[in-house]
């Protein structure tokens, strides 16, 4: 993902994600950066918790966001 996702590629994205949580799969959620991006981390970090709080019914955070270069990783994994 980006950290500039427009609202139908994110939802696109939060439906495979329940699938593959409904399924018991663990899933790691990156967005990368490019450029002036790099920038503004927190706009890839709001992205990572707006899903882990929309997540948090079905699923649980194991790794939260960690910032490795120009990626920003996060792991969730079923309850």
């Amino acid at each position: 993902m980006r950290p500039g996702i427009d609202v139908h590629d994110y939802n696109t994205k939060l439906k495979k994600v329940h699938e593959f949580i409904d399924n018991g799969d663990k899933v790691k959620m990156t967005i990368r950066f490019r450029g002036r991006e790099m920038a503004h981390p927190e706009l890839g970090m709001n992205v990572l918790k707006r899903v882990a709080e929309e997540m948090k019914e079905t699923a649980k955070v194991e790794s939260h966001p960690t910032l490795e270069g120009r990626q920003m990783t996060m792991v969730i994994s079923p309850k």
